[in-house]
């Protein structure tokens, strides 16, 4: 899943290569403090999650805490930061190093979690391949040039055709855009690119900031120029104290994904995850696959161990950022490349976390196709039987997922059902109005149950115990998952379904009107998602408290498929 939203992305960047940019639009936002997200609209003025509060509520009440685990199903976290050392879930089960399964489920020295995009000679994926391109030749035989009576199909081949078809428009519809829209992206790229060799010289320095460059001030119009160039892209992107390095590094990964895109409809996509996985991947019981490497680089873990932290960060050591629950292990389960996910990869990390003690599981990742979504909904179904909470974010396209596919979905294939130990988020901003709902964030009045902070989160990033802001639903799904943690630290007789019902009842809910992030027209925040609220911590452990538990099912443990 992309944390920045594409809409906006572009915006900026044809902005940029155009050189239409006037100094009012390129001045300072008002500084945000970083965690804003955790304070209180009240007494900070920012809508946050109230986190204070809620923990002086639960100080009030003299209640102890309980152990949470939280599995973080994602792109890999730092094992060795600062901030998450003391909170990482450890395998109680499993002796380090000694390459036995000594726990016998399966996973072999799984200390930290499970890396499903693995080989178990040391190789590991990060880079993949576009579902929407997979989906489209891999049905292209069975499917394409053909007249089809829906009708008459299979429900299993009914739902095959439509995803096809779906996948062929898609293609064929980036393969005609994305001729103009590539090209300017690419003098874009190339703009930066140059503009960034100006301003390092200008500086005196190879690495600096969007704060660096801000500050500078020259009269040569060529670092004139450059400093208009580059500083509407660092700005937009909420990304002032990201260094150029890393950015332009960013934004070169996101012009090679829009290429692949572009080529998507001739050329089949290289197997990444084939190649080095080698497992079976049609047969859902050929599951032990993968390593125990759960960072694998630090450019795989960045999204991961930036989610981690937002949940979880060390509270007590005194540096750094404080995550929102107090008393938790996270474990992750390493199964979302740079690319899409598979839905193999997905439904076994589920389970996984399962059927190793997690009682809340976050997934921020999504995807517009979901092949084999069967297995996902069985793992989801799993889930339920235990008690698992499974917290989704909604996706980053700014589109109405009540009527675009956006997977997974907590409605099942077969039946409809819809889970009910499910929730999804949409992101929320750092101002009231119309920035309250974040332009890049997905929502639904039927498909979205609330929104929560996902704009400019300060967090945890690999390498040298580093912080720093990244946007998007991303970003929201964690706040909802360390709520969700807090909640069963202090209440954990609650139940999956409970502590849903808690996080959506206990909503702050504005008065005012929102924008609307597909339309831009101005409506209530009811009209954007189910509880037309933005989650806080303080109000949903209070309403925590009032409840009787009804948690009263068989400890998860190791099931046959």
């Amino acid at each position: 899943m992309k944390d920045f939203s594409r809409k906006f992305f572009w915006l900026i960047i044809l902005s940029a290569a155009s050189f239409f940019v006037s100094h009012a639009q390129t001045s300072v936002k008002e500084k945000v403090p970083n965690g804003w997200y955790l304070l209180d609209e009240a007494s900070n003025g920012y809508p946050g999650i109230s986190i204070d509060k809620a923990y002086d509520f639960l100080k009030s009440k003299k209640i102890k805490s309980k152990t949470v685990v939280v599995a973080v199903i994602d792109s890999g976290v730092d094992t060795t930061h600062e901030d998450l050392k003391s909170v990482l879930w450890r395998n109680p089960g499993e002796i380090p190093g000694n390459g036995i399964d000594d726990d016998h489920n399966g996973y072999v020295d799984d200390v930290y979690g499970w890396n499903f995009l693995g080989n178990k000679d040391g190789r590991n994926v990060e880079e993949d391949s576009y579902e929407g391109a997979r989906v489209y030749h891999e049905f292209k035989d069975k499917w394409g040039g053909k007249t089809v009576d829906t009708s008459k199909l299979s429900n299993d081949d009914k739902y095959q055709y439509i995803m096809w078809k779906k996948a062929e428009a898609s293609l064929q519809g980036d393969n005609v855009t994305n001729g103009l829209e590539l090209i300017f992206l690419k003098n874009a790229y190339r703009a930066a690119r140059k503009s960034d060799s100006i301003i390092s010289k200008a500086l005196g320095k190879d690495k600096y900031t969007g704060k660096d460059l801000d500050t500078l001030n020259s009269n040569d119009p060529e670092v004139k120029r450059a400093k208009m160039v580059l500083l509407p892209l660092f700005q937009g992107n909420d990304a002032m104290e990201t260094n150029n390095q890393d950015f332009i590094q960013e934004f070169s990964d996101y012009v090679s994904s829009e290429v692949k895109k572009s080529e998507a409809l001739e050329n089949p996509p290289k197997d990444f995850r084939g190649e080095i996985v080698k497992d079976n991947y049609s047969d859902i019981n050929d599951r032990y696959y993968g390593n125990n490497n759960v960072m694998v680089s630090p450019k795989s873990a960045l999204h991961g161990t930036h989610v981690t932290g937002i949940i979880g960060a060390d509270r007590t050591n005194g540096i750094g950022i404080n995550g929102i629950a107090d008393n938790v292990k996270i474990m992750m389960v390493r199964a979302v490349p740079d690319g899409d996910e598979h839905d193999k990869d997905i439904a076994l990390a589920i389970r996984y976390a399962v059927d190793n003690g997690a009682q809340v599981i976050n997934m921020s990742f999504g995807k517009s196709f979901s092949p084999e979504k069967k297995w996902v909904d069985d793992a989801v179904k799993y889930a339920e039987s235990k008690g698992v909470l499974l917290v989704h974010a909604a996706g980053n396209d700014a589109k109405d997922v009540d009527t675009t596919w956006n997977f997974p979905t907590p409605v099942f294939l077969s039946g409809g059902k819809q889970a009910d130990n499910w929730i999804t988020v949409g992101a929320s901003g750092e101002s009231l109005g119309d920035g309250l709902v974040a332009e890049f964030s997905n929502y639904g009045k039927k498909e979205v149950d609330v929104f929560a902070p996902g704009k400019k989160i300060y967090s945890t990033v690999p390498t040298g115990n580093n912080y720093q802001n990244l946007q998007g639903t991303s970003m929201a799904s964690p706040v909802v998952a360390g709520v969700a943690a807090l909640i069963l630290e202090y209440f954990p007789d609650l139940s999956a379904q409970q502590v849903k019902m808690v996080i959506d009842k206990s909503t702050y809910k504005p008065t005012g009107k929102v924008k609307d992030p597909g339309t831009g027209e101005e409506v209530s925040l009811n009209e954007l998602s189910v509880t037309g609220g933005i989650v806080n911590a303080y109000e949903a452990v209070k309403l925590a408290s009032t409840l009787k538990g009804e948690r009263n099912l068989k400890p998860a443990g190791k099931k046959a498929f």
